[in-house]
């Protein structure tokens, strides 16, 4: 298996990790303002007269929009360049989060995380952009790990940092701050980042569509993701409600502990970057790596079945902590993977794309675990979720064997 040398023009310099600074800041406001949602929905739900399903309905809007803002926000990406279409994204999603402190009604609700959904998903289409453009294959997968632990990092102090917003100040408000944080990384974002000249819209030809979705590789990585997220999707949006439905937690004891599981996925995260850069270092082909890596992770992630049978909070805590470290392990892998294997010019669509598949499995997934959370069956949830990673790093190999280098790369 043979690896394509890095699609760049210049050697790295150090502003390249001030930019890597600003990825991570960016994706720490992303899990932040999505979080924020499930951290409060108990409250929403019963301001405005939600169940359940009504919840699940509002994550599908988020996920359905999220899913399709994927496929245009790639392409936006590689037409506008990663500066300018990042600070679009991140200014359209503050907006939404902010509006999401004003609506009335669950129909509102809906509308509002479905404008979130638009705007956050462009943060997981530039990222690997920048990375591309700015870091070796050797650098990608910590840089990677950095730059998805900001995921972990907002998802870890949202609970304690929403909890206190909305229980000295009510969750309106929690919105609205959260959201207008983005305004200050705006700022920043547009001062430092380079405005290169593979920059402008009319740099260079776009790839055909047409010879993108030829890549045969990208339908496995994208139904790997597909497999894989539901799993992640489930801890975020609904093992908060878990907590407090089954298991009788309140809102602070909730903002107080849940941190535990987001810290693990931080740790497992930057870890599992550094772990295919070491093998990388020691001789392994880079895409060989992430496959190793990604698949010892797979064989981790079945642990969380054992939460089916109610084991106490402390160990439902570190099986779930478990569980968020190997799948932060997995997908870093497999993200750094795409990287790996496709051109700067076209890494934004070709990312955008197989990220689509994580919405997808988000969709599909919710309505099912919506069903079930209603009727008081999570023990079933988590066994099914136990399924997924094996199956996901399968799909993974199985993909990249058929096609170990991309045809979109110069012979």
């Amino acid at each position: 298996m043979t690896e394509p040398a890095a699609d760049t023009s210049s050697a790295p310099s150090r502003m390249r990790w001030v930019i890597l600074a600003l990825l991570f800041a960016s994706t720490v406001l992303n899990y932040v303002d999505r979080q924020t949602l499930s951290i409060l929905a108990p409250m929403v739900q019963r301001d405005l007269g939600m169940d359940d399903i009504g919840y699940a309905h509002v994550v599908q809007l988020f996920l359905i929009a999220y899913t399709i803002a994927y496929l245009l926000a790639g392409w936006l990406t590689d037409r506008l360049g990663t500066q300018l279409a990042l600070a679009l994204f991140v200014g359209w999603w503050s907006l939404a989060n902010m509006a999401t402190g004003l609506v009335r009604s669950a129909g509102a609700l809906g509308g509002a995380r479905a404008m979130l959904g638009l705007g956050e998903a462009g943060n997981y289409t530039a990222g690997p952009k920048a990375i591309s453009e700015h870091f070796t294959a050797r650098e990608r997968g910590f840089a990677f790990g950095i730059y998805t632990a900001g995921a972990m990092v907002g998802a870890t102090i949202a609970p304690p940092l929403i909890g206190w917003l909305a229980l000295a100040h009510g969750w309106r408000a929690a919105f609205v701050a959260t959201g207008a944080l983005g305004f200050v990384w705006l700022a920043a974002w547009l001062a430092i980042y380079p405005r290169r000249k593979g920059e402008r819209p009319a740099a260079s030809e776009p790839t055909p569509w047409a010879a993108i979705l030829r890549e045969r590789p990208l339908w496995g990585f994208a139904l790997s993701r597909m497999l894989a997220d539901p799993v992640w999707y489930f801890y975020l949006f609904w093992f908060p409600k878990y907590l407090s439905d089954q298991r009788g937690l309140d809102l602070a004891t909730i903002a107080a502990t849940a941190w535990i599981v987001y810290l693990a996925a931080d740790i497992g995260s930057i870890g599992g970057g550094v772990f295919s850069g070491r093998l990388i270092r020691r001789g392994m082909a880079p895409a060989r790596s992430r496959i190793v890596t990604l698949a010892a992770a797979a064989m981790l992630a079945p642990a969380g079945m054992a939460i089916a049978a109610g084991p106490s909070i402390p160990l439902t805590f570190a099986i779930a902590a478990l569980v968020a470290f190997a799948h932060l392990v997995f997908q870093i892998n497999l993200s750094t993977l795409v990287v790996d294997l496709y051109p700067t010019r076209v890494v934004a669509t070709v990312f955008g794309i197989v990220a689509a598949g994580s919405g997808l499995g988000g969709i599909f997934s919710t309505q099912f675990i919506g069903q079930f959370a209603q009727s008081g069956n999570y023990a079933q949830i988590f066994v099914l979720m136990g399924l997924l990673h094996p199956a996901a790093a399968l799909v993974a190999w199985l993909s990249l064997r058929s096609q170990p280098q991309s045809k979109l790369r110069p012979a």
